[in-house]
């Protein structure tokens, strides 16, 4: 459910292109089993069957991955909705989350979300222009996979699309409302409304030119009928891929999804293709949009080929030679200038004849002008400036390590190949890389002078003339042909079969201590491709040192990566990329979190390259001049917005800290102030004074030689030593009860509301395990729990709604905190269902069957996060400044494990209060009640 996507449809009467198709008999021999699958082809490690009724299968096992992901596309977007059916796709997308005939509607069993959530999965929908997907990964086991492939089996044929999952009249409740509010997010989003408006214009017939979240109209006048046909004609198996990735037997899995999936009859209909081509764009077109907002903002785009079209790949390298930071002409031209604070490039995967947009968020007080001149300069005069191969070669390797990334990684290639089928065929990712290897500057400049001309740019205006310059775009390519005979290239190297499991980790788990005082855990393993996670932690300063340093503290560790004192960002950027290293490193004033992904034999030239980026910084005048704008530019935009003015709003709330401590919360417009008061010379000595590797913390989780690196570690941190000592500053919680505060935000449809309840508690107190349990069933469940039973899925108030619990290891300042958006007229409603929960929760409290399958779902998604080594090697290198092991997290788990329903409702009673919840909204509440009262008349 992304907030890109859409659904709904108008009232009318039922089309006859979408009327039920007939059923014809499963695919079934003579003697009357079922037909075997057909392998149709195998690329790099992934093999496709086709089943009797037309469904195609791709199975991907990997036996280092202790997880499993499925994947199920269904080849129906917005491109196939009709007059007053915009959002239909994505309409469908949440009722298919809906319960089913087998799971939630017959008695004793689940619907498809407790389903999800008690194997612990991390999960979703999306619907695009060409697709729409579900996919879901969970932990690697028999009971698991075959309860998720029978949940799809079953809502592909199965879900009822329900009148009153959509909307009852008679309770006016249902999805409708959570999907209408999905809609009021996007309206809050002036980019993003001017970005829709920008494509709108550009297309005169065909369905890409509209938001696939549809139109608002369309969305609260749904004809549940039409909704329905449409789903029946698409949600069918010769319309459908399902992908099943990670740890498992091909021949069993195989054979198990033909007998859950080829049962299924292949309807006697036959899908038409759409026929809607758009003309070529014969001028300059323009659009404005007027908002309030905080900074503004202007796009340019262009027709372009089909994903699919042997161009696509030339265009993706023009691209990032365009936008990207800062290496990119557009960054040099618009940010580096200051005529911009930020670029935005869309650029979507499309079956047919698509667009690319380039956009620059531009401070109020600059003429808009300027900026768009530079920006057309610089997109439609590549003739004059022609891409060169030295650009060329930084974009592939850029592209390339993100694409060996993904080929490393199973569960994320699985739905990186969501978009190559959106595209046509999965084997595009494949092919799409070997294109982009062979192409040169002259096959790159080819296509930035075909698309790339005012005559097909939206932003102008038309002019007469007597000789038009137009750019022909070629139509969708043969698919089929280009990839019948398509091998691809040797399947990536497999790694070991991980248990993930707490003792596991801690038996195989290296530690060790550097003579300054620097900490180490290394989880060496096989891995697929070879690849390693390495997370870094260095913590600085002390509550009396690091007073008023918290700006010039922040922009220090934000500023590491744009320049040492031997290379410039470019330059380290570069070398990353050849390191095929993906690396990010951020904090702020107490310290500096990095983490890096690359693969055995570049670890150790990316880490030496880490350590400088980490030790000698350049913090030059420029990039601390961009950065600076950028996050004025960010605050400036988020001042108007609800969401950041709530949550800011929060934090004051909250704060315990004095004016001036590290941690202390301003108000946005203040922290404007503070922002542009930072000096670089206030950095440059923040670094000097706090930087080191003494109180530092690492751990490598994946495939690498333990003895090299720990060596290698001593030799880059071991005698690395910060200036000022570090002292840990202890956790805050102010103890507010019952506050309420309430922020106007004008011209925004959409609101934010808070309930905030302190918890003077660390993670080793007795009731953490129930409360962990009880704020999982109240609100901390992924769509399923009380609080998104009654406020989404029922009231259909929310497209957001849950809560978190969140409980320091080493001072007592917990924090419950729950969470909604909603329609501003709707707030007052989603508190008081809140406030209902609560007390229900409290005064009935859980059911048996609720705490077990919280216990299963949470247990589940434990092991999930363990199986990404990155994030498990942030735990770890986390847990070495805790001092603790693997063996909490084996405790905790027992601890929850035992459990009970009695204790679980104890200690919520105990530790939540109603009357001490407190309550902070943000939103456009006197245009809403002015509409309230207007309405009443």
């Amino acid at each position: 459910m992304k907030l890109l996507t859409a659904f709904m449809l108008s009232a009318g009467v039922l089309s006859p292109a979408f009327a039920a198709p007939a059923q014809a008999p499963a695919a079934v021999t003579k003697a009357g089993a079922l037909a075997a699958p057909v392998q149709v082809s195998a690329v790099e490690g992934i093999t496709e069957y086709r089943l009797g009724n037309g469904m195609r299968v791709l199975l991907f096992p990997d036996q280092s991955k202790p997880t499993l992901t499925t994947n199920i596309i269904y080849m129906v977007g917005s491109r196939h909705e009709n007059y007053g059916e915009t959002g239909m796709a994505h309409l469908l997308e949440h009722l298919l989350f809906k319960p089913t005939a087998n799971f939630g509607i017959k008695k004793g069993t689940k619907t498809p979300v407790e389903v999800l959530n008690s194997s612990g999965a991390r999960f979703n929908g999306t619907t695009w222009y060409d697709r729409t997907n579900y996919y879901s990964t969970f932990p690697a086991n028999e009971e698991n996979l075959a309860l998720m492939l029978a949940l799809e089996a079953d809502r592909m044929v199965n879900s009822p699309i329900d009148q009153n999952d959509l909307w009852n009249p008679k309770t006016n409740k249902g999805e409708m409302t959570v999907v209408r509010n999905e809609f009021e997010m996007g309206e809050s989003d002036p980019v993003g409304v001017t970005t829709e408006r920008l494509q709108a214009v550009a297309f005169d017939w065909h369905n890409y030119g509209k938001s696939t979240i549809g139109a608002r109209s369309d969305i609260e006048q749904v004809n549940i009928a039409r909704l329905r046909a449409f789903y029946k004609h698409y949600y069918q198996p010769d319309n459908a891929v399902l992908m099943v990735a990670g740890r498992f037997d091909q021949a069993k899995v195989l054979k198990q999804v033909n007998e859950r999936f080829g049962r299924i009859p292949k309807p006697a209909r036959v899908l038409q293709p759409t026929y809607t081509a758009e003309p070529t764009q014969d001028g300059e077109r323009a659009v404005t949009v007027r908002r309030s907002g905080g900074t503004q903002f202007v796009g340019a785009g262009y027709h372009v080929a089909p994903s699919g079209h042997e161009d696509a790949a030339a265009l993706a390298l023009l691209s990032h030679i365009l936008v990207d930071a800062p290496s990119g002409r557009l960054h040099k031209a618009l940010v580096e200038t200051k005529l911009a604070t930020r670029l935005d490039a869309d650029a979507v995967s499309n079956l047919e004849p698509g667009y690319r947009i380039f956009g620059a968020v531009v401070p109020k007080d600059l003429a808009l002008d300027a900026t768009q001149d530079a920006m057309l300069k610089v997109l439609e005069n590549l003739k004059a400036e022609p891409v060169t191969e030295a650009e060329v070669a930084r974009a592939k390797q850029a592209i390339n390590k993100q694409i060996e990334l993904a080929t490393n990684d199973t569960a994320r290639l699985t739905i990186a190949l969501t978009e190559s089928m959106a595209a046509g065929d999965w084997r595009l990712f494949f092919l799409q890389r070997d294109r982009i290897e062979k192409l040169d500057a002259k096959a790159v400049q080819a296509v930035a002078d075909k698309y790339f001309k005012p005559s097909n740019r939206t932003l102008g205006r038309f002019i007469p003339t007597d000789t038009p310059e137009r750019a022909v775009v070629p139509g969708k390519p043969d698919i089929v042909a280009m990839v019948k005979d398509y091998k691809g290239r040797a399947v990536v190297a497999q790694g070991e079969a991980f248990d993930p499991s707490p003792a596991n980790i801690e038996g195989r788990t290296q530690r060790f201590t550097l003579a300054n005082g620097m900490k180490g855990a290394l989880l060496p393993k096989k891995t697929k491709g070879g690849t390693v996670s390495v997370a870094l932690q260095l913590r600085t300063g002390s509550a009396a040192a690091l007073k008023d340093q918290a700006n010039a503290g922040s922009f220090a560790a934000n500023l590491l990566m744009r320049g040492s004192e031997r290379m410039s960002r470019l330059e380290i950027k570069d070398a990353f990329d050849k390191l095929k290293a993906q690396v990010n490193v951020g904090g702020n004033a107490e310290g500096v979190n990095a983490s890096v992904t690359t693969t055995r034999e570049n670890l150790a030239p990316a880490l030496a390259l880490l350590a400088e980026v980490l030790s000698k910084p350049a913090f030059s005048a420029q990039e601390f001049d961009e950065y600076q704008r950028s996050r004025i530019s960010r605050i400036e935009q988020d001042i108007p917005e609800p969401q950041p003015l709530a949550v800011n709003a929060f934090q004051r709330l909250v704060d315990a800290t004095p004016e001036g401590h590290v941690n202390h919360v301003l108000p946005l417009p203040e922290q404007l102030a503070k922002l542009r008061a930072v000096k670089v010379e206030q950095v440059k000595a923040f670094h000097s004074a706090f930087y080191g590797a003494n109180n530092a913390t690492v751990a490598a989780v994946g495939d690498f030689d333990a003895p090299a690196l720990k060596a290698q570690l001593g030799a880059l941190f071991g005698a690395w030593s910060s200036a000022q000592p570090y002292v840990r500053i202890p956790a805050t919680m102010k103890n507010v009860a019952g506050e309420k505060v309430a922020l106007e935000t004008p011209d925004k449809a959409n609101s934010m509301l808070l309930a905030i309840h302190p918890m003077p508690l660390k993670d080793d107190a007795q009731a953490y395990p129930a409360l962990l349990m009880a704020n999982h069933m109240l609100g901390g469940g992924a769509l399923r729990s009380r609080l998104a039973d009654r406020i989404r899925q029922k009231e259909g108030l929310s497209y957001g709604v849950g809560s978190q619990l969140n409980v320091p290891a080493r001072d007592p300042a917990g924090l419950w905190l729950a969470y909604a958006i909603s329609a501003p007229q709707n707030t007052a409603k989603v508190e008081l269902a809140l406030r209902e929960e609560i007390d229900r929760a409290l005064k009935e409290g859980f059911t048996e069957a609720e705490l077990v399958e919280a216990k299963k779902g949470w247990a589940q998604s434990q092991e999930v996060g363990r199986s990404a080594d990155a994030s498990l090697a942030g735990r770890l290198s986390q847990y070495l400044t805790l001092e603790r092991t693997m063996v909490y997290d084996k405790e905790l788990e027992a601890k929850v494990a035992a459990v009970t329903l009695a204790q679980v409702n104890d200690a919520l009673r105990q530790n939540l209060k109603p009357a001490n919840v407190s309550f902070v909204s943000a939103g456009d509440f006197a245009k809403a009640g002015k509409d309230a009262a207007q309405s009443a008349k």
